[in-house]
């Protein structure tokens, strides 16, 4: 993909350290043994450094990162960038204003179609997070994949999920401008795998041109709801889609997502 100096982003939630929680229950006819045990567990080295999460549907900061997925979960040869580096991508060829002629009878369906290409560039697809967020990046040879957490305690995600799925009809296929050059958007909707609470999957291509010579862009866009969290994956270039290595992400991630809301600690590795 080209680059492009970046529009303001979101601050990527860093990892914070998660302390150890360790809670004991018993009764004894004297209570003196109760309190002693209680008073060993504590005290356990163990107890101390095991990670653990609360259970409260909130999501944390530390949640939101330990619910990111690893080069693990989508196998192939993506490999992991900063994270610095991962919120700095945006590609030029999805800056440019809609065509509102392209709209001749439905003319608000052009702004709908301005958003999703305003929230592609800016990677707020679901709008901001109203709570914590996360959000990590893979490359494979020209192609990248973002793949974002983040919660929406404060908001709704399900609005955004059904904006979504109105684009194929709303913007099936439009012309936006930047500075003269022309591109041709088409949207089509996509399968998930059936995970979360709601999902809703969009391919977007972009024809334009990069240094004067035709190009393609290519993204699979998908997000999936977990009560009021979401997560959210971009991923594609100018060598394809990678529908793929999405369903993959979308997979294993609500996975670790969901086990970070139970209070777990998510698997290292996809089983």
């Amino acid at each position: 993909m080209s680059r492009r100096p970046s529009r303001p982003v979101r601050v990527v939630a860093s990892a914070l350290a998660a302390g150890a929680l360790l809670t004991t229950a018993a009764c004894s006819d004297d209570g003196a043994g109760s309190g002693s045990r209680a008073s060993e567990a504590s005290a356990s080295p163990l107890a101390r450094q095991q990670p653990t999460y609360s259970p409260s549907p909130t999501l944390t900061e530390a949640g939101a990162q330990a619910a990111l997925i690893t080069e693990a979960d989508i196998e192939d040869d993506w490999t992991q960038v900063k994270d610095t580096t991962a919120e700095n991508w945006h590609d030029s060829l999805l800056i440019g204003t809609v065509d509102v002629s392209d709209f001749l009878t439905a003319k608000a369906d052009a702004a709908d179609c301005q958003r999703l290409l305003d929230s592609l560039f800016d990677d707020d697809l679901l709008g901001r997070p109203s709570g914590a967020s996360a959000l990590r990046g893979f490359e494979e040879g020209d192609s990248r994949l973002l793949y974002q957490v983040a919660s929406y305690d404060r908001t709704d995600p399900q609005d955004s999920l059904d904006w979504m799925a109105s684009l194929p009809q709303k913007c099936d296929r439009f012309t936006a401008n930047d500075n003269g050059e022309q591109r041709t958007v088409q949207v089509v909707e996509t399968s998930l795998p059936d995970v979360g609470d709601a999902r809703e999957g969009l391919l977007v291509t972009v024809q334009g041109t990069v240094d004067d010579t035709p190009a393609t862009l290519t993204l699979n866009v998908a997000a999936v709801r977990v009560g009021a969290d979401a997560i959210t994956v971009t991923a594609g270039g100018l060598d394809g889609d990678e529908d793929d290595s999405v369903k993959e992400a979308l997979e294993n991630g609500t996975q670790r997502l969901e086990d970070v809301r139970a209070g777990k600690t998510p698997a290292a590795s996809p089983s």
